[in-house]
């Protein structure tokens, strides 16, 4: 392959990522709405029930490539709701962590049985091996951008 067919394919990657992302987004809002949810609701509850450990909001936002404001938003609708509450921080006083409330579990919980069938289908369709591949090239892809 040419240098310039090497770069094309590097944008078509990315093209590709914005179209699904852009897809994502919509099939989630469909998705989850019915449960009263949005897709950036579900992303930021589903950043804290697969971490490990609470988060403050400006590591939710570094983790899932979203701006500290944006999240700060939606963190504070989530609490107007009781889906999350704060904790302190012990390693930051003013950040306060974000934890996952026992009607947030169940909300995710609601989400994830939502998009079951669709995940049945990617996977079907594509296969376990293919996903592995996938998720791993992307993230190492985000480990190169700035």
């Amino acid at each position: 392959m040419t240098e310039a067919e090497d770069h094309h394919l590097v944008r078509t990657l990315s093209i590709a990522v914005f179209e699904a992302n852009g897809r994502l987004v919509d099939t989630g809002n469909a998705l989850v709405g019915p449960i009263g949810l949005s897709t950036s609701w579900w992303q930021v509850l589903g950043a804290l029930g697969y971490a490990p450990t609470p988060l403050p909001v400006a590591h939710i936002a570094r983790n899932m490539g979203l701006t500290r404001q944006g999240v700060q938003r939606v963190v504070d609708l989530l609490a107007k709701r009781g889906l999350v509450n704060f904790q302190p921080n012990p390693h930051h006083q003013r950040a306060k962590l974000v934890v996952l409330t026992e009607a947030g579990r169940r909300a995710l919980s609601a989400a994830e049985e939502a998009v079951a069938p669709l995940d049945r289908t990617i996977l079907d369709r594509i296969g376990a091996e293919r996903l592995a591949v996938a998720i791993s090239v992307l993230r190492e892809m985000s480990d190169m951008l700035p």
